[in-house]
């Protein structure tokens, strides 16, 4: 596949992000998308703490957030169209996120061959070097996935996915 034939369109990947319903739940904000890398944000809120003693944001929140990006980031950075999802995401958290401080997340696509784009990112508050959580994942390109082709379709009234097939968006 070469690298630079035919890529997302980054405005439509913009809006598959806008369609999510957990992004907007979060209160996610996409800050920057471009070819193989991207940045996020999400405000310190209340309702997404873990624990109520020392009102540190849920670390599944933060999982979500890099999650949503490392995709965001491999669907720029591949053919318009081509379906992905996640395969394998390890987060190492490295220490609690400051309470009422926003967490920034950037992440980059450093590898994409046929079949796999390898990714990385960290979550952050002020300055990447200092780290929250990193990660690192693995995103299946082709066959079943989520695409922002597939969500802009889906949204105009089209069925959603076979569930039955493994069709679930990412």
């Amino acid at each position: 596949m070469s690298r630079n034939r035919n890529l997302a369109d980054l405005a439509r990947v913009v809006s598959a992000f806008a369609d999510i319903p957990h992004c907007r739940l979060l209160g996610m904000r996409l800050d920057e998308v471009r070819r193989g890398s991207g940045m996020m944000s999400l405000d310190w809120n209340e309702t997404l703490v873990g624990n109520p003693q020392t009102r540190v944001v849920h670390s599944g929140v933060i999982t979500a957030l890099l999650d949503t990006l490392c995709g965001l980031v491999v669907m720029a950075s591949v053919p318009e169209g081509t379906p992905l999802a996640t395969l394998d995401l390890r987060i190492d958290y490295l220490k609690p996120a400051t309470p009422e401080q926003t967490i920034r997340a950037f992440a980059e696509c450093y590898k994409v061959t046929t079949s796999v784009a390898f990714v990385r990112g960290r979550a952050f508050h002020h300055r990447r070097d200092d780290a929250i959580a990193h990660c690192t994942g693995t995103f299946m390109l082709g066959g079943v996935g989520f695409s922002a082709t597939a969500a802009a379709a889906g949204s105009a009234g089209s069925p959603g996915p076979d569930r039955r097939a493994g069709g679930n968006p990412c």
